[in-house]
């Protein structure tokens, strides 16, 4: 039973929410493609949650073509429906803006969970490639992906930069990228998602490779915030990368029960530091960081930080 993840005051919350006793509570966790950092991320977020629950919360990870289409699908999908995305996404869905701007979908219904790690933008590019500074990607091939916000960002930077048109954009899918680059047949790629990023770890494994840094000027120019990559961080890359970064978080829909909700915000916040241990994308990440979720908390998730004592802005409430 769920139960057994809490004990003692956590109990009697679970009992308030009248959460009733079954075999096991099952989530689907709708994440990114499975090449990304946030599905690894997914990941470990389910194997958190059957081991801090004993069993008893059992996560499905489902891969998704991007965090559009996590949000367009909370608008639709019941049950217990768990999705990542940018916080501005959701508040484009609930102002009928943009790419929602046609839907007919209750995107009313989405509430915050939690935060976790930052998209972070890469831009990769091989060591042979003569490619040192985002002026050198003209003519080159170059490989964004299709539909990503990864790829949406990267097309806004090359036009911001003056390389819209410029660049020969590979149509193929990201994870096509990191193959092709080795065999030389681009000269990089960009990926979206926090570092270690899977796929530039893969990149650089028995190649070297480059990351393009943004100037304070550039960065400013994306209206994103400004994140540096320590030196190190990728084999090969002995040098700071400054880029940007855009928070992401969990998010479901008011078809959540209350007790669910709140054992999933305890079980993530309680399992943190383990994950942090295997992966350190997870060791940025606090609570503190809530303000930039873009909906407000589910009454579940709302209760678990009200006893723990974070502070919630008053938009999230």
């Amino acid at each position: 039973m769920i139960r057994s993840l809490l004990s003692g005051a956590a109990v009697c919350a679970i009992l308030a929410f009248g959460f009733s006793a079954q075999a096991e509570t099952r989530v689907t966790y709708k994440s990114a493609k499975s090449t990304s950092s946030y599905y690894q991320m997914a990941v470990q977020i389910a194997e958190a949650m059957k081991s801090g629950s004993s069993g008893d919360i059992i996560v499905t990870v489902e891969e998704s073509q991007g965090s559009v289409q996590n949000v367009k699908e909370a608008g639709n999908r019941q049950g217990n429906y768990v999705f990542t995305t940018p916080p501005v996404l959701v508040k484009l869905a609930q102002g009928g803006k943009k790419m929602f701007e046609k839907d007919t979908a209750d995107y009313g219904k989405i509430r915050s969970l939690f935060v976790i790690p930052s998209l972070t933008m890469h831009f990769v590019v091989s060591e042979d490639s003569a490619v040192s500074k985002f002026g050198d990607l003209d003519g080159k091939d170059f490989i964004i992906g299709k539909g990503s916000f990864g790829a949406r960002e990267a097309a806004k930077y090359f036009g911001l930069f003056g390389l819209e048109g410029k660049v020969n954009l590979v149509d193929v899918e990201l994870n096509s990228a990191v193959p092709a680059l080795k065999n030389g047949q681009v000269h990089g790629f960009a990926t979206a998602g926090s570092y270690p990023a899977p796929n530039v770890i893969e990149a650089a494994a028995g190649s070297k490779i480059r990351l393009l840094s943004l100037s304070d000027d550039q960065v400013a120019q994306t209206k994103r915030t400004r994140l540096v990559i320590p030196a190190g961080t990728y084999p090969g890359v002995d040098y700071d990368v400054t880029t940007t970064s855009l928070p992401v978080g969990a998010y479901t829909t008011t078809d959540m029960d209350d007790a669910t909700a709140y054992a999933l915000t305890k079980t993530y916040w309680e399992g943190k530091a383990k994950m942090g241990d295997a992966n350190p994308w997870w060791n940025g990440v606090a609570p503190e960081m809530l303000s930039s979720m873009g909906a407000k908390l589910h009454p579940g998730a709302l209760k678990y930080y009200s006893e723990t004592g974070v502070q919630i802005a008053d938009h999230l409430k």
